[in-house]
């Protein structure tokens, strides 16, 4: 038995780095309930910097920012632009946190934005009314007046990010 498991670890196997990696085929954002999907002729990269512009000048930080495409790069795997911001900022924190800590969760928001087949760009968020729906019983009026500032605050970012 000692000889049959040392034969098979001296086989040859194929490395990892000469499999070949194939792109997955990534289906366009639609929309969905609680979400807003906004499609955009501005490129990919061009998007991301207005989503960012846009966030600074509606008195919002991006406080995260995450997205597989780089990391598919270094594995050899071709990904379509695809971008996570998370966006939020104090002053709805020091509002949220006494109703609902457990809302806390969901902070910051997000503005999802995805490159197109064709070059262009798709911004996605769940609106924060819908993010923050499962907390509003705890949190109760006073949570879902924050929702809805923070939905107009996301339509204000989404506009002016989208404006040609």
């Amino acid at each position: 038995m000692r000889r049959f498991a040392l034969i098979l670890a001296l086989l040859p196997l194929p490395a990892l780095a000469e499999t070949p990696q194939i792109a997955p085929q990534i289906a366009p954002m639609t929309a969905r309930d609680g979400w807003r999907v906004i499609d955009s002729a501005k490129p990919y990269a061009a998007m991301i910097d207005a989503v960012k512009a846009a966030t600074t000048a509606n008195q919002m930080n991006v406080v995260t920012e995450a997205g597989p495409t780089d990391a598919a790069k270094r594995l050899g795997i071709t990904l379509p632009g695809n971008r996570v911001l998370g966006v939020f900022a104090p002053r709805f924190a020091v509002r949220v946190l006494p109703l609902s800590t457990a809302a806390m969760i969901e902070a910051p928001i997000r503005f999802y934005i995805t490159e197109d087949a064709d070059g262009s760009s798709t911004l996605a968020w769940k609106t924060p009314s819908h993010v923050f729906a499962p907390y509003m019983a705890e949190g109760g009026p006073d949570l879902a007046v924050i929702a809805s500032e923070l939905d107009a605050t996301f339509d204000a970012i989404a506009q002016a990010a989208t404006a040609d």
